[in-house]
Formats: structure tokens, C-alpha cells, sequence
């Protein structure tokens, strides 16, 4: 298992096939949804198992001092293997700079934050036709 910040085009290009293939084909959000205007400003991860490209996830500054933790994705096929967790321990590594960070947590995955620390910050909400909550963390 290899976590790499995203340095090259060809690993965000990997980081986009394990996203579409959560997001855009396992769970339905549109496409356009998926790529959108925060892509060229934030801190792209991918994971890797022998190559293959398994986990992903984003970073960027959702306020001064806030990140915004975004698209965190493991393909279906390898979850339960602690790509998602690594992923996770990726992008908080690299939170430099930030006192917190915040989320938008699908519900059936809340617990796995809670675990990490985050605590919810509001109701549940609709966000590209599925149920989320907000959680934030304390660097």
C-alpha cells in the first residue's frame, strides 16, 4: 500500500478513475458534479496496492484556517482493506497550516470519522441525491 500526494498528472488521472468509479458509476452523482472548479487549487491523494490504483481524496482551504476535506473514495472492490485510513492519514498529514478540518460525511460512512476524531457540526442534508452530515476535526 502506497499513499502519494499527487505530483504528476498521470497519478491525478489515477486519482480521477478511483473517484469516478465510486462516485460517478457506483453511486450515480453526474459527472459534472464530480470535476468541478476546486480540481486545480486543492491537494489531490491517491493510493495505491502493487500499482493499482485503489483510494482517493482531496485537500483544500475551505476558510482561513479550515480544510476541506473532499471526494475520499476507495474502490468498492478493496474497502475494508484500511485504504480509507491511509488515504485519511495522508490528508491529514499534509493539513499544515490548518487548526481544522472540516467534511461532508455520507452517512453510512459517519462512523469511520467519528472514529478518526471528527464530531458532527449540524443535521443530515442532501448533497448530489445522497444523505450526508457535516463533521469537523481539531487539529
Amino acid at each position: 500500500m502506497r499513499m502519494d500526494r499527487v505530483g504528476t498528472e498521470a497519478e491525478y488521472e489515477d486519482a480521477l478513475s478511483v473517484r469516478y468509479d465510486v462516485f460517478v458509476d457506483e453511486q450515480g452523482v453526474p459527472e459534472d458534479l464530480e470535476v468541478d472548479e476546486h480540481e486545480e487549487t486543492a491537494t489531490h491523494f491517491v493510493g495505491y496496492d502493487d500499482g493499482e490504483p485503489v483510494a482517493a481524496a482531496r485537500l483544500r482551504e475551505y476558510e482561513p484556517g479550515v480544510g476541506k476535506v473532499e471526494r475520499v473514495a476507495v474502490r468498492a472492490s478493496r474497502r475494508g482493506e484500511g485504504f480509507g485510513a491511509a488515504v485519511m492519514d495522508a490528508v491529514e498529514a499534509a493539513a499544515e497550516g490548518f487548526d481544522e478540518l472540516y467534511l461532508h460525511a455520507q452517512l453510512h460512512v459517519e462512523e469511520f470519522y467519528a472514529e478518526r476524531g471528527y464530531e458532527r457540526d449540524g443535521d443530515v442534508f442532501t448533497e448530489a441525491g445522497i444523505e450526508h452530515v457535516a463533521m469537523r476535526k481539531r487539529l
